[in-house]
C-alpha cells in the first residue's frame, strides 16, 4: 500500500531575528544578526557574554517588533509557564492560524481526535528550575510555587497547545538535545504516515539562556568567548576564527497534514516532507565522530527515504554550530554524501544569524529550509571570511544567493550522538 503523503500547511516562529516567520526570513536574507550582549542577568563571572536573544523589552534590538508574552498568553497563565512554553504557544498559534486550522466548538469531534501535537525541547524549563533552586536556598521550601513542576516539564508545550485548541489526537514530546525539533517533525510525519492522525502540530522550543545554562555550556568550553565585544561576529560556522557556538532562544512550529486531507479543505501547501533519516554516532556523549560517520548515515537514510538522487539536492541547511570539531565533521560527511555533485549544491548555516537554539534549532531551520524553497533563495552564512581551503561546495558566505530550490535537506545533530536529517520538496 502506498504511504500517505505529508505536506506542510502552516508555519510559526519566534527567533532572535524577530517574532514571526516572514519577519525572521526577511532579516535572515538581509544578513541581519540576532546575537546580542546578554543583559537580563549578570554575566561578569561568565566567559561567554553573548546569545541569540528573542527581541523583547528586556533584550531590545532597536526595532519596534518586540516579543510580548501577553500577546500570546493570558497574564494569569504566565505564572504557570516557563519561557520555553510561552515561545511554543506563540509559534504554535501562528502556525495554526497560518494553516487555517482553527477548530471551534462546532467542529466535528473526530477532526479533533485526528489532530495531534508533538513539540519538543532539549532542556526545558531551566530558568524556572534555576530560580526555584535559588529561592529554596535563600528563603526555604515554602517559597516553591505550586506551578514549578508543570511550568518546567518538557511535554507542557504540547499539553498547553492541545488544551488551547482541543486537539485530542497524539500528545507527545521528544527530548534528544539539539536534534529534538528535527526529530519532532520526522516522528510527526511518521504518525501521519501510519494513519494515527491526519494533522500534527510539531516543532521545537527552548529558552535556556539563563545563568545556569550559560555556565553549564561554558564549563564544557563549548561557547564562543572571543567576540564578547562584537556579538554579531561570534557565530561563524566553518570560519578559521570560530571558537565555539552561541546559545539562542526561540521556537519553531509547523502544521503537518496528510495530503488528501489538506487538499480537501483547500489548504495552502508550503512543501512536502519526503525524507527523514536518523542515526547514532555511538561514539561520545558530546563530540561527534571525527569522520562524521553518524551525520553521513543520517543524510543517506533521508535521501533514500525521499527516493531521490544526491544530484537532486539544491540546498542543505547545515547543523553548522560554529564549533571547531562539529563543523569539520559535518563538512566531511556532506562532501562524502555529495561526491562529484558538490559543486551544484549550496550549503549554509543559519545559526550564524540566530545562534544555536538547541531543542528549537531543528524546527526553526526546517522552516528556513522550506522558505528557501518558497522564495528560491539560499540564506547566507554570516562571518565566513576564512573558509576551509580547496572547497568545492558553496557555503554562501556573507550574503544570500538567488537559486532555484526544489529540494532542501536540513541537518540536526545532538549530544549523545543523535542525528536527524529531513528532506523537503517543492509541492507540485
Amino acid at each position: 500500500m502506498q504511504a500517505r503523503r505529508v505536506v506542510v500547511t502552516g508555519l510559526g516562529a519566534v527567533t532572535p531575528l524577530a517574532c514571526g516567520v516572514a519577519a525572521s526570513w526577511e532579516k535572515l536574507k538581509s544578513s541581519a544578526s540576532g546575537i546580542r550582549k546578554i543583559k537580563h542577568f549578570d554575566t561578569e563571572d561568565l566567559p561567554s557574554k553573548v546569545a541569540g536573544l528573542v527581541p523583547s523589552e528586556e533584550n531590545p534590538d532597536g526595532s519596534d517588533n518586540l516579543f510580548k508574552q501577553t500577546n500570546w498568553v493570558e497574564p494569569k497563565d504566565l505564572k504557570k509557564m516557563d519561557r520555553f512554553v510561552v515561545y511554543a504557544m506563540a509559534a504554535a498559534t501562528q502556525a495554526v492560524d497560518d494553516a487555517g486550522l482553527l477548530l471551534d466548538e462546532t467542529a466535528n469531534e473526530s477532526e479533533k481526535e485526528r489532530t495531534g501535537v508533538l513539540i519538543a525541547a532539549g532542556i526545558g524549563g531551566l530558568s524556572t528550575i534555576y530560580e526555584t533552586a535559588v529561592a529554596i536556598h535563600e528563603q526555604g521550601c515554602r517559597r516553591v510555587s505550586p506551578f514549578f513542576i508543570p511550568a518546567s516539564l518538557i511535554n507542557m508545550p504540547s499539553g498547553h497547545v492541545s488544551i488551547k485548541y482541543g486537539f485530542k489526537g497524539p500528545n507527545l514530546s521528544i527530548v534528544t538535545a539539539c536534534t529534538s525539533g528535527s526529530h519532532a517533525i520526522g516522528e510527526g510525519t511518521r504518525i501521519i504516515q501510519r494513519n494515527a492522525a491526519d494533522v500534527m502540530v510539531v516543532g521545537g522550543t527552548e529558552a535556556a539562556v539563563c545563568k545556569l545554562g550559560v555556565a553549564g555550556f561554558c564549563a564544557l568550553k563549548a561557547l564562543s568567548t572571543k567576540f564578547n565585544d562584537t556579538p554579531p561576529e561570534a557565530s561563524r560556522p566553518w570560519d578559521e576564527d570560530r571558537d565555539g557556538f552561541v546559545m539562542g532562544d526561540g521556537s519553531g512550529v509547523l502544521v503537518l497534514e496528510e495530503l488528501e486531507h489538506a487538499k480537501k479543505r483547500r489548504a495552502k501547501i508550503y512543501a512536502e516532507i519526503v525524507g527523514y533519516g536518523v542515526s547514532s554516532d555511538a561514539y561520545h556523549i558530546t563530540a561527534p565522530a571525527e569522520n562524521g560517520d553518524g551525520a553521513y548515515r543520517s543524510m543517506l537514510s533521508a535521501i533514500k527515504d525521499a527516493e531521490i538522487d544526491v544530484k537532486d539536492l539544491d540546498y542543505i541547511n547545515a547543523h553548522g554550530t560554529s564549533t571547531p570539531a562539529g563543523d569539520t565533521a559535518e563538512l566531511q560527511a556532506v562532501m562524502k554524501v555529495l561526491g562529484s555533485e558538490s559543486k551544484s549544491v549550496c550549503m549554509s548555516s543559519t545559526k550564524s544569524s540566530t545562534g544555536h537554539l538547541l531543542g528549537a534549532a531543528g524546527a526553526v531551520e526546517a522552516i528556513f529550509s522550506i522558505m528557501s524553497i518558497q522564495d528560491n533563495t539560499v540564506p547566507p552564512t554570516l562571518n565566513l571570511h576564512r573558509p576551509p581551503a580547496d572547497l568545492s561546495i558553496d557555503l554562501v558566505p556573507l550574503v544570500a544567493k538567488e537559486k532555484k530550490v526544489d529540494i532542501a535537506l536540513s541537518n540536526s545533530f545532538g549530544f549523545g550522538g543523535t542525528n536527524s536529517s529531513l528532506v523537503f520538496k517543492k509541492f507540485k
